[in-house]
């Protein structure tokens, strides 16, 4: 397996130029897989906190980054969506969220929003002793009770310090969901109707939003709350956090 990523073949998640070097940094083994943008990318490439690869590794050094409360040192640690990224020092906590067209955004948020992250049920199962474990789709787990009230396509929040879920939130119809793949990406609306679809094909979703709703697949939906709406238009893409840094 190769070591080097060409900034042309990135995910289009990634929020990098793909045209200005040859090559960028590859996202190490972690969560979210092959979307997952390494953690140097936005420290140098979007947020300019930092100029080189060997900046990055002495402020994680030094604790001074927080990835979902804890802290991190790997620059190559892959974060994706719904990740929350601390700044305690400097006071600031971001958000990662699609974007328009599915890139990847960080959205300014407060130390409170920052206490916790949101996570989309991807799967449930028993495992042994009779509790149940969620896998978000991050790859993360967290284990309930039997007989708790959670199930694939719900959301719930997961507090970063105490690992607790906090919050959660039913996938159904007039839930509000946004769009985090496809050509609707990054749009925010209510859930009008779901069409099942007989057999192995995704389900149809019809949504309701201020610019006359959309049609996707379910797969491509989130379910969220009432606070990320008013976040949206905060968001900052690579592009122009990275001009702004200049």
């Amino acid at each position: 397996m190769t070591r080097h990523q060409k900034r042309l073949s990135v995910p289009n998640s990634w929020p990098v130029e793909r045209k200005t070097n040859t090559f960028t940094v590859k996202a190490g083994a972690g969560p979210h897989g092959e979307a997952g943008v390494p953690l140097v990318v936005l420290l140098r490439d979007v947020l300019g906190y930092v100029d080189s690869t060997k900046e990055a590794r002495y402020a994680l050094n030094n604790d001074s980054v927080l990835v979902n409360g804890d802290a991190v040192s790997d620059e190559q640690r892959p974060i994706g969506m719904f990740d929350i990224l601390a700044f305690p020092e400097r006071g600031e906590f971001f958000r990662v969220f699609p974007d328009e067209g599915g890139r990847l955004a960080l959205t300014p948020v407060d130390e409170e929003a920052a206490g916790s992250r949101l996570g989309k049920i991807t799967n449930k199962t028993v495992v042994p002793g009779g509790a149940v474990q969620l896998t978000l789709h991050d790859g993360a787990n967290v284990r309930v009770d039997d007989d708790a009230p959670y199930d694939t396509k719900d959301s719930i929040v997961v507090d970063n310090e105490s690992k607790e879920i906090v919050a959660h939130f039913e996938y159904e119809e007039g839930a509000l969901v946004t769009a985090v793949a496809g050509q609707h990406a990054g749009r925010i609306g209510e859930v009008d109707d779901i069409d099942v679809t007989l057999g192995s094909g995704s389900n149809t979703v019809y949504v309701d939003d201020d610019d006359g709703g959309y049609e996707t697949v379910e797969e491509y939906l989130v379910v969220i709350d009432e606070n990320f709406t008013g976040e949206e238009d905060d968001a900052t893409d690579a592009e122009e956090a990275g001009d702004s840094d200049e």
